[in-house]
Formats: structure tokens, sequence, C-alpha cells
């Protein structure tokens, strides 16, 4: 299989070169000389349009940041929607709505193009260690077909169905991925209250009841304030809308995602948007403790 690649940056750069690094030809699309340097240098080829990728590829991969971007891409003057035929498996490994994507399969199945939604849950960091999970839906023959390639960066793949199936279950945990860094911050803000030290919490929550595989990861750059980002503030953002517009599409409860959302939005404000989400869990110093006047609830009002 031929492989042709939109989009190399920070995720999509390590992904192309696993899949260079099992011996498949990879092509790729990306207008940033600085980066896709690293992969062409590594042995992938540069394509100049859409037309030329579709034309010297079997699978094509796209890595984007914004449902517009794709859009453009598959729905634009010269777009993927005008160069993909039925030889074509088209692999989207991008958080985007279930909406946008559902408009994609619409029009790609009218060609009889196979189409796989494969978002991918992950960092930097296990992108460049080929530890990503996958989460695939779209057709089954088609995911068969591009297992092996998938698997040059993901250490896991599950097929969860056969449309968007695979876009609200990326969307349902990172409804969780957001929460924890947020919850976080304020379990952080009690115990520092209490004089006890980041180290100290950070230890011991990660060997407690609800110690995880994502705060072990984050363990260290929170004790060592490194926000450096692996996944952005603003990023972060643009998944919550995605995930307040589905859950508002329900009548499902999104009071909680709407104030994680809020909580990433004002951490923007302050400038902090092109940091790591686990910047709101030192994104303020703790309070002066305050004594509250007996019989009052700041914050609840009664009826």
């Amino acid at each position: 299989m031929r492989i042709g690649w939109i989009g190399i940056g920070k995720m999509g750069s390590p992904m192309a070169r696993a899949v260079l690094s099992a011996g498949y030809a990879v092509t790729v699309l990306e207008p940033l000389i600085e980066n896709r340097a690293s992969t062409v240098a590594a042995g992938a080829g540069v394509a100049d349009s859409i037309e030329e990728l579709a034309a010297r590829s079997d699978v094509i991969l796209t890595t984007v940041a914004q449902d517009d971007v794709l859009h453009d891409l598959v729905f634009g003057d010269g777009g993927l929607a005008q160069h993909l035929a039925s030889r074509h498996v088209f692999v989207d490994v991008s958080t985007v709505s279930p909406r946008l994507s559902a408009e994609i399969g619409d029009v790609l199945a009218a060609r009889a193009v196979d189409y796989l939604r494969a978002p991918v849950s992950g960092s930097t960091a296990t992108a460049q260690s080929a530890q990503l999970t996958a989460m695939v839906s779209g057709p089954k023959r088609a995911w068969a077909l591009v297992k092996p390639v998938l698997a040059c960066f993901a250490a896991r793949q599950f097929w969860v169905g056969e449309r968007e199936e695979a876009r609200y279950l990326k969307l349902a945990i990172n409804v969780l991925v957001g929460g924890t860094s947020a919850l976080l911050a304020e379990a952080l803000a009690v115990g520092r209250a209490g004089g006890l030290p980041v180290s100290v919490l950070m230890d011991v929550i990660c060997q407690s009841a609800v110690g995880s595989p994502l705060l072990a990861y984050k363990h260290q750059a929170i004790v060592g304030n490194d926000f450096d980002p692996s996944f952005s503030i603003s990023q972060m953002i643009k998944d919550f809308e995605l995930i307040c517009e589905v859950v508002r599409q329900t009548d499902g409860p999104a009071e909680l995602s709407e104030a994680v959302r809020r909580r990433f939005e004002a951490a923007r404000r302050r400038g902090l948007g092109d940091r790591d989400y686990f910047v709101v869990t030192r994104d303020h110093e703790p309070a002066e403790p305050v004594d509250p006047v007996p019989g009052s609830f700041p914050g609840i009002e009664f009826g």
C-alpha cells in the first residue's frame, strides 16, 4: 500500500515517520517546509496538490486540527471529494465533530470510497513512542486492510461501529481527560490550603484509588511546573466546544462539561492558551483561607 498523508504537525510527524519505518512508501502534503522536514528526511515524498497525492496513494490519512480545515480539504476546490475513487481508503485520525464527519461519510459513500474515522488518544510523547490508542469506525473491511498501517503508531485499536461511533467515543474520553485536569486543580488547591506541597499531593494521589495512567504521565510535569504543551489549552477548548455541541443536541447533562470549558477559557484569557492543558493545576496560588459567615453558603441560592 502506498500511503498519502495530509497534515504533518506535532502529532502527524512522528506518526508518519513510524509508518515510513515500517517500510511503507509515504507521500506527504504539508505546506510548511519546517513541519514536513523531518518526515521528508526520513524518506517521504512530497506532493504539491491533493490531486497529485491521490494519484500517488492508495490510503490517505489526515491529521488536522479543526473542522474547517478538514471541511476545506474534503469539499474545497480541488479537494479530496473530487479526487478520491473507489480504489482509495480515506482515514481521518483527527478529533472533529460527528456532524462534519457524517457529512463527509455521505459524500464519499456516493463515490464508493471507504472512509474510516480513526481518532487517536494520546499525546505527542505517546505518538513518538508508537503507543497511541486508535478508535475506529467505518467499513470493517477497510479497517482490516489498514490495520497494519495504524499499528505502526497505535499500540491499541478498537473497531466500534460502521459510522460515527469513533467520533463520539473520542469526545467521551476527552470529557474525562479534560475533566481530570480541572478536578485535579481543585484537589491540589484543597491540599495546598492545608500546607501540603504539590510533590507530596501528587505522590499520594497517583498511588490512591483515583490514580490513573494519565495522572502518572503528568506527575512530573505538575511537580516541576513544566507545561510545555503535549496538548494545549486552546486545543482542549476546541474539543470541549465539540463535546458541548453534542450534549446540547441530545439534551443530555452538560453542566460539568460547560464548567470545565469555562475553566480552560479563563486560563486562555490569562495568556495560557499555548500551554499544556494541565497548567490549570498551577494556574492560581491557593487563596487565603476565609472564615465563612455562620449559616452562609457562598455561590448557592435558595428559592
